[in-house]
């Protein structure tokens, strides 16, 4: 009889106990309080984005995995656990529609509240990967001109249509989704640097749902836009004040944070461990899912903005998560930031939704290309 394996998961983790189970004996801890004594006897760990994987937690450890159910990497030592022969895996893209629809929702929102027509509005996607080009397909469903900037994809694919950085920065509005990179040929730190920010012009928007530090925070604090949307921050929880206080809509690093992106988070892990183990995976989850969402009913009016927005709200309200972690001061919303990641309301992509027709076929049209299932 083999050997029982040991697996520690973080226990934001969703359905840990369900799906690993059947692979060894599991023990759930807060990401962050994950130490190197709790993996001694420790054949997997299995994280999200609050432990620091490094040779501070897992030496003198037996792990011989590491699964991060995230796609952030920047808390990762990946050359130390090669040295160490660790096989790690990453679950890339397993979020990448959450994000997208978090930002396509406030753009919406935005044209509402600000008086635009989307299809009169340039975007700048700066970083075309997994959540990038979901951005581009939802956003070219809505009839937006669309201005891509990558340099390493161009590079690398010899890729034709995209645009440099300076061009990405004179759209309308300017979402980033690059990863974070401190070195090599294209490092993203401070890529929208304080000199890059003097281009931003008060008429424009400024997206950042990818990581802190990609924009220069300082410099970004005082800039004038016309709106500034937050979900990404350097030194998360502790977030900047100055920043904090021009932001339209601020929210805890939640954009990726949908049901169905975490459990495919979840769900491809599980498969990577099963595949180094070389075990078949054993995957019966469905009783433990929550109901589907109930059908949307769907009404135009001829505003297409205001039209799609209430459609958007029946699914996500980036406000709410903005208000959840409001207070009075920077410590209390410090405090709320941490506390609300990990009591995250449950919301389900659009593809998980079904629509009413609504008796207009180019709108129901659109429906479908955002992902949203007619009845």
């Amino acid at each position: 009889m083999s050997e029982i394996k040991n697996i520690v998961i973080d226990d934001a983790v969703p359905l840990a106990n369900d799906l690993f189970q059947s692979l060894g004996q599991v023990t759930t801890l807060p990401g962050k309080d994950i130490a190197q004594h709790h993996l001694k006897d420790a054949d997997a760990v299995i994280i999200r984005s609050r432990t620091q994987i490094n040779a501070r937690l897992l030496d003198a450890t037996r792990v011989g995995f590491v699964g991060s159910t995230v796609v952030g990497l920047d808390h990762i030592d990946q050359t130390y656990l090669k040295q160490r022969g660790i096989t790690f895996y990453s679950a890339q893209g397993c979020n990448a529609n959450s994000v997208a629809e978090y930002v396509i929702t406030n753009i919406v929102n935005l044209a509402v509240s600000k008086g635009f027509q989307l299809a009169n509005t340039r975007l700048g996607i700066i970083g075309v990967g997994h959540v990038g080009k979901r951005v581009a397909d939802k956003a070219a469903a809505l009839g937006m001109t669309l201005l891509l900037n990558d340099p390493p994809r161009v590079a690398n694919e010899n890729l034709t249509g995209f645009v440099d950085l300076d061009t990405a920065l004179s759209a309308d509005i300017i979402t980033v989704h690059t990863p974070l990179k401190y070195d090599g040929s294209h490092p993203t730190y401070h890529l929208l640097s304080a000199d890059k920010l003097s281009q931003i012009q008060p008429h424009q928007i400024l997206i950042n749902a990818a990581r802190g530090g990609i924009i220069d925070e300082q410099a970004w604090a005082n800039t004038p836009t016309q709106a500034n949307i937050i979900d990404c921050w350097e030194n998360e929880p502790n977030i900047d004040e100055t920043l904090y206080q021009t932001a339209n809509i601020a929210t805890p690093h939640i954009a990726g944070h949908s049901l169905d992106a975490k459990l495919a988070g979840s769900i491809m892990v599980f498969k990577a461990l099963c595949q180094h183990w070389q075990t078949p995976p054993d995957i019966n989850i469905d009783a433990r899912l929550p109901p589907p969402p109930a059908p949307i009913n769907t009404q135009t009016t001829g505003d297409f903005e205001t039209d799609l927005q209430r459609v958007l709200a029946q699914c996500y309200r980036p406000e709410a998560d903005d208000a959840a972690i409001r207070g009075k001061n920077t410590l209390e919303t410090h405090k709320k930031y941490e506390y609300y990641r990990r009591h995250y309301p449950i919301h389900r992509e659009w593809p998980q939704h079904s629509v009413h027709p609504s008796g207009d076929l180019k709108f129901d049209k659109i429906l479908n290309l955002l992902g949203f299932q007619t009845l």
